[in-house]
């Protein structure tokens, strides 16, 4: 399902089919120590994810995994560097809790660097203590 498009000409889509390729490439440029992986697996078990296209070619990409129940976790918010600072990142994470929300979760919880902490704080997530263990090296 297609949704309206910023001035930037940009589509966003609520779970576009997407290729490995796609999202490959699209993590590639915006992540210089991305690795290639498969995503069917995380899409599967995916409550929704958004993918934004600009010409046909996807543009940014934000997924929203669930634990089936309250709690919905923000991942992977992407946007190539062409269209980063044009708003498409807020505008994916808008529509990723408008999805959450629509969902019936209570809760969308996001983990982000510091550097990110007023993109965040702009989208509406205030920030919380949490806990994280490093399960494999180099992750």
């Amino acid at each position: 399902m297609a949704t309206p498009s910023l001035p930037d000409g940009i589509e966003f889509r609520l779970c576009p089919p997407l290729s490995d390729d796609e999202l490959n490439a699209l993590f590639g440029a915006a992540w210089p120590a991305h690795q290639p992986r498969v995503f069917a697996p995380v899409l599967a078990r995916s409550l929704a994810w958004i993918g934004g296209f600009a010409d046909g070619a996807l543009a940014g990409f934000v997924n929203l995994a669930w634990d089936g129940g309250a709690h919905v976790f923000l991942l992977d918010t992407t946007v190539h560097p062409r269209y980063q600072r044009r708003g498409v990142g807020t505008d994916l994470v808008r529509r990723a809790v408008t999805a959450a929300g629509e969902s019936g979760a209570e809760w969308l919880h996001v983990d982000y660097e510091p550097h990110l902490d007023g993109f965040y704080r702009r989208c509406g997530f205030r920030p919380t203590r949490a806990g994280l263990i490093q399960l494999r090296k180099g992750s």
